[in-house]
């Protein structure tokens, strides 16, 4: 298991066939105001992939994009919506399909309301991952050891969560909605770049 570091693109042929783990770190929470800082990624075979861009960068990553944009290739997230929006806002793609393992949490264990990646990997794998990178400055011009594993654990997992999460969702008859929900997140990040980050369109009032 191997952490690779790159920056401005990822490495043409690095990433074996089949669905891949994405995440990003940005400045903040803000779209539009805090910029994308990291785009990390896992084929699930053992290594991750962080790809790093710097203050102006011009984002063009043709080898990313090019991933990403694969309508071929699932992408799994973890609070799917949020990276959705900050990828298309910067890299001018839309990467799916989509698979969502904290829509899929929320989904299915209804006996928590703790959905989380931290709780999640407890929870479903009996593994402790750390967060306490989570706030740290993903601009700054050096990252440290620290913030490189926080970024790959954001990804490392989520391979086997989507196959206990799809368990699941399989037993109790949910398989269905959960699709229908991954498939509208792409458009619910849309409608968080347009202007509607806190409406809900579909409400009475």
């Amino acid at each position: 298991m191997s952490v690779h570091f790159h920056e401005e693109d990822l490495p043409e042929g690095v990433l074996a066939p089949g669905p891949l783990a994405v995440d990003t770190e940005t400045m903040g929470l803000q779209l539009g105001r805090d910029r994308l800082c990291v785009v990390q990624i896992s084929d699930g075979r053992g290594d991750e992939h962080l790809v790093r861009f710097g203050r102006g960068s011009d984002y063009a990553a043709p080898n990313l994009k090019a991933v990403l944009a694969d309508p071929d290739r699932l992408k799994l997230y973890h609070f799917g919506r949020f990276d959705l929006a900050s990828i298309r806002a910067y890299l001018g793609v839309m990467a799916e399909p989509v698979y969502c393992t904290k829509t899929a949490s929320r989904l299915i264990r209804t006996y928590t309301d703790r959905h989380g990646l931290k709780d999640l990997v407890k929870d479903l794998l009996g593994t402790e991952i750390s967060k306490q990178q989570q706030t740290s400055d993903w601009g700054a011009a050096e990252l440290s050891d620290a913030q490189k594993e926080y970024a790959a654990s954001d990804v490392r997992y989520l391979h086997a969560l989507k196959q206990k999460l799809d368990e699941r969702l399989e037993r109790e008859g949910r398989m269905r909605l959960a699709q229908a929900c991954f498939d509208f997140l792409p458009h619910r990040a849309l409608l968080d770049l347009a202007g509607w980050p806190e409406v809900d369109i579909f409400a009475h009032a």
